[in-house]
């Protein structure tokens, strides 16, 4: 327990603190390169699943598609590494590149401030709090949409790939020879994979409109955050 004294002194360091330095440049730069990365996967992904109509002339000198399933694949591969690489720094980096792979779930105080946070993104708290990191809504949400969802996309993703690689790929070996077996046939492996592009696209919708939304009423900044790194906040309340 704080006593009154340790309280007072961190409500008034609380209002001195103007700005922290929260993501690292490693951080940011896989934010916004694994943004591309998804963009280019989910639009190309939805032509090959729903490929365009047949284009008139001598298909020898047509390979829309061809360029389409490279765009794909290349996609893909920057996604693999740059998730990789961010696996790494969430061991090497600050604690708050931490949070997108851990969940204090033993933390009654922790799902409290989620209950807040999602009464506050549905109009029902008058005021917000001041998150340092990502609040714990937003934590949570990164957890299972972008940690979570991703690994899926990246294993179902490198399956199919694989089958196509054929055996003795690395694709097939690491991931063909146990994810097509595990949901049953290709087919299926197709069917999921598209719709896990359908939930990546509904949470980046979300995501951006959380974020633009939390820049103008929040009492920090969220967006110029992911540019800088730095935590400004706006007021020098506690």
């Amino acid at each position: 327990m704080l006593s009154a004294q340790d309280m007072q002194e961190a409500a008034a360091h609380g209002r001195s603190v103007k700005a922290i330095y929260v993501y690292e440049a490693p951080v940011r730069l896989w934010h916004w390169v694994n943004a591309l990365a998804i963009t280019i996967l989910a639009i190309t992904g939805y032509f090959i699943g729903s490929p365009l109509p047949s284009m008139p002339g001598e298909a020898s000198q047509h390979f829309a598609m061809g360029y389409i399933r490279f765009a794909h694949f290349a996609a893909g591969y920057v996604l693999l590494v740059g998730f990789l690489g961010r696996i790494y720094w969430a061991f090497v980096g600050n604690q708050h590149a931490r949070q997108l792979f851990k969940l204090p779930i033993f933390n009654p105080r922790w799902w409290r401030e989620v209950l807040f946070e999602l009464r506050w993104y549905l109009f029902l708290e008058p005021d917000p709090k001041k998150y340092v990191g990502h609040n714990p809504l937003a934590q949570l949400s990164m957890f299972f949409m972008v940690t979570l969802t991703m690994v899926f996309m990246i294993c179902t993703g490198f399956a199919l790939y694989g089958e196509g690689a054929q055996d003795g790929s690395w694709a097939h070996t690491v991931f063909t020879s146990w994810v097509i077996p595990l949901f049953g046939q290709s087919q299926d492996v197709h069917t999921w994979h598209h719709l896990g592009m359908w939930v990546m696209v509904l949470f980046v919708m979300l995501h951006v409109y959380a974020a633009v939304r939390e820049d103008i009423m929040s009492r920090q900044s969220m967006v110029s955050t992911m540019l800088s790194g730095w935590r400004l906040f706006k007021d020098d309340k506690p």
